[in-house]
Order: structure tokens, then C-alpha cells, then sequence
């Protein structure tokens, strides 16, 4: 199971690029969208209801492999670390693996409890314009180093014991929800 956490302000062709790339080289049955309910990390003026989030969540989803989801906010967990914990615990025979961009390996440091997060899920980085030179020698990147592993070995990613890692290699869509939002604002 892929999950894909964000902010969805709004969702577009961007995550769902970075979800079907995930699925398929990593052989997943599902992606779950995981609409934030709020991100600790960015400001809440500017963000859109979570109902118009998930909406928007919704619009880009399948239904079927691709699944968009307020679990979050059903939970009531405010942090990645939190959410992660209890989804082990009410699906303990899932087998999750954390999706990021590029640009979220460059900030995991400033996460909520990061390494407790690494040290029991499993991630894959996909790439995003700009940011992965820095996101692969930035702090997170270089930490984990000795518990990345090869491109290749992707499809057994949620077999190795976290900390387990992948960058993956692919096309980059350049869409982004600030420029939607700039877009939408002129």
C-alpha cells in the first residue's frame, strides 16, 4: 500500500503522475491520497476547506487503485509519525510505503519525530523539478545513505526492514498547487 500524504491545495495531474509512477514500479495494490486534515509545516491562510481538499482529491482518484482519503482527520493525527502508527496498528497485514517528492526528502528533517518515521516505514522519492540535487545531498538523504537502495530493487521495497529507501527515477511533472492557486488568484 503506497501512501501519499498532502495538503491536496488543490490535487492535480502532478500527484497523480508521482501515483501511478509509485504503483507501478513498486508493484503496489493501492495509493491511498492522504488529504491532511492541516500540515504543522505551512501556513493556514490560503488553504482550502479539507472537504474541498478531498474533493479535489477525489476528482483526480480512481476509486479503485488510486484512493483518496480523510483517514487523517477520522483519526485525529496531526503529524506523518502519528498517522503511520496507527494505520500499523488497525491494518496490522498491510505492508505500507511512504511516497514523497524530492522536495519533501528536503525537508523530512524538520518533521515531527522524522527518524521514527524512517526507522518503521519504508519510502520512495520521486523526483520534482528543482529540488533533487538537493534533496539527495541534503541531511536526510546522506543519514539514510547506508539504507538506500537500488532503483532496480524498488518492487521489493516493502519487503526490506525499514529503514528502507528508494529514489526513483522518472519523467517530472512541473505542476505544482501554488502556481494552480496563483493561476486561479491573477
Amino acid at each position: 500500500m503506497g501512501l501519499l500524504g498532502g495538503s491536496f491545495n488543490p490535487a492535480h495531474q502532478g500527484h497523480l503522475h508521482v501515483a501511478r509512477i509509485a504503483q507501478k514500479r513498486l508493484r503496489l495494490d493501492q495509493v491511498w491520497l492522504l488529504v491532511s486534515p492541516g500540515n504543522p509545516l505551512k501556513p493556514s491562510a490560503g488553504m482550502a476547506s479539507p472537504a474541498a481538499r478531498l474533493a479535489s482529491a477525489r476528482a483526480i482518484a480512481d476509486g479503485r487503485r488510486i484512493v483518496a482519503t480523510a483517514i487523517e482527520g477520522h483519526l485525529h493525527t496531526r503529524y506523518t509519525v502519528d498517522t503511520l502508527r496507527t494505520l500499523r496498528i488497525r491494518f496490522p497485514r498491510a505492508h505500507f510505503v511512504w511516497l514523497m517528492g524530492a522536495d519533501n526528502l528536503v525537508q523530512l528533517p524538520a518533521w515531527n519525530e522524522w527518524l521514527d518515521i524512517v526507522r518503521h516505514t519504508s519510502f520512495a522519492v520521486l523526483p520534482r523539478p528543482t529540488y533533487n540535487h538537493r534533496a539527495l545531498a541534503g541531511q536526510a538523504a546522506q543519514r539514510l545513505r547506508p539504507a538506500r537502495h537500488l532503483e532496480r530493487q524498488a518492487p521489493a521495497l516493502q519487503r526490506f526492514k525499514p529503514p528502507a529507501w528508494v529514489f526513483l527515477p522518472a519523467s517530472e511533472n512541473s505542476e505544482s498547487a501554488t502556481a494552480i492557486r496563483a493561476r486561479i488568484h491573477v
